[in-house]
């Protein structure tokens, strides 16, 4: 395939915003203090392109270049805007900033604190053939344990990061060679890892763990055709988008799954009416919906207490859209409903409940009336 070089290869949309370095976060998500680099108005179709962290970071050498030229990968096959950013490097303190790029963020104008922006994923078309899967110590769902430190390292020393490259083949399927010669190969399905609007707050804030926000939610059903609902909170709401992903398994237990760039189309809707906005202060937090399910999610850093938040959600949503009890719906749920682990590595973990729009349909109530085919956004 040919690279998506910004400005090169066509997008879709009326507005085109590519990952410069004067368009994107690194580390930091927007905040109530930030300024837009762009102002759309409601229910526009916005073409954005995204980059990865990985291949980019200090601890990758900072040079994507040199370090996919270590996997086959020419020059000319390496994205600018990564070359441009990865230029701009400075020493990763996890403590103090993400590794995540984010394009934006993009005001939409009139929105308020209440209200609900809805990002509708029109397209994602890879930027590349390829992509990283990273492992770094104390980090993933194997602390401690992977990855492994090198024959003589010393106790205590940070273990060097490991960083697989993986390519897509010419089938669409990806590809992760496992170094005798053999390869394992998988789907893909691309998606946002990372999409939200500014947190109310002026400090700083970190681009890893995900929030009321959204941010860094990691739902690997977020595909094309998915609509993601985020609570505003500033004016304006500051939408941005990153992370991006070829494929991702639930519970991402490496650290990161296939991180690879996407060039994005979304349309971005501003829900105001009093139903929306009662639905969205009982939830406290993004939900979705997919061809098939409406998602609700909950997130803490304690994967129990998520558990426990997706559940109240869910429960939340059932009463708001299908007057359900609460008992009946808790015993829905049981019966026939899947709680799914989004991510555990994220200090924030995620869960995500799935709840089936065929069996739900008979019951709706709201704006599009009993008996309507779509849960109300």
């Amino acid at each position: 395939m040919s690279v998506l070089q910004p400005y090169e290869g066509g997008t879709d949309g009326s507005v085109y915003l590519a990952a410069d370095r004067k368009s994107t976060c690194w580390g930091l998500l927007p905040n109530a203090a930030s300024r837009p680099v762009l102002t759309v108005a409601p229910g526009t179709a916005l073409c954005l392109d995204t980059v990865s962290h990985e291949g980019i970071l200090p601890d990758q050498g900072a040079d994507p270049a040199a370090f996919f030229a270590a996997a086959g990968i020419p020059a000319g096959r390496v994205l600018r805007d990564a070359a441009e950013l990865a230029a701009t490097a400075r020493p990763f303190d996890p403590a103090r900033r993400g590794p995540h790029v984010v394009t934006g963020p993009v005001a939409v104008a009139g929105a308020r604190p209440g209200d609900v922006l809805e990002v509708e994923v029109l397209r994602l078309r890879r930027r590349t053939a390829y992509g990283v899967i990273s492992n770094r110590h104390g980090r993933g769902a194997l602390p401690g344990e992977y990855p492994a430190p090198p024959p003589g390292h010393p106790d205590g020393a940070p273990v060097p990061t490991v960083s697989l490259v993986a390519h897509v083949d010419d089938d669409g399927l990806g590809r992760l060679p496992v170094g005798d010669g053999r390869a394992v190969r998988f789907p893909l399905a691309p998606f946002l890892g990372i999409m939200g609007v500014a947190a109310a707050t002026e400090r700083p804030v970190h681009s890893v763990p995900p929030g009321p926000h959204g941010g860094n939610l990691d739902i690997r059903l977020l595909t094309e055709g998915a609509r993601l609902f985020l609570p505003v909170q500033v004016p304006d709401a500051l939408f941005y988008a990153g992370d991006p992903h070829f494929s991702q398994g639930d519970g991402e237990v490496a650290l990161t799954a296939f991180e690879a760039p996407l060039r994005a189309t979304v349309r971005l809707v501003l829900h105001s009416d009093p139903a929306t906005r009662r639905l969205a202060a009982r939830l406290a937090g993004p939900y979705a919906e997919t061809a098939g399910h409406h998602l609700v999610t909950g997130l803490d850093t304690d994967l129990d207490e998520a558990v426990r938040k997706a559940t109240r959600a869910a429960l939340g949503y059932l009463a708001e859209r299908c007057a359900l009890p609460a008992p009946v719906a808790l015993a829905y749920l049981s019966a026939a409903v899947d709680v799914r682990i989004s991510q555990v590595v994220d200090d924030v973990k995620g869960v995500h409940i799935c709840l089936p729009k065929a069996d739900l349909a008979p019951l709706l109530t709201g704006p599009s009336g009993p008996g309507a085919g779509t849960i109300p956004a």
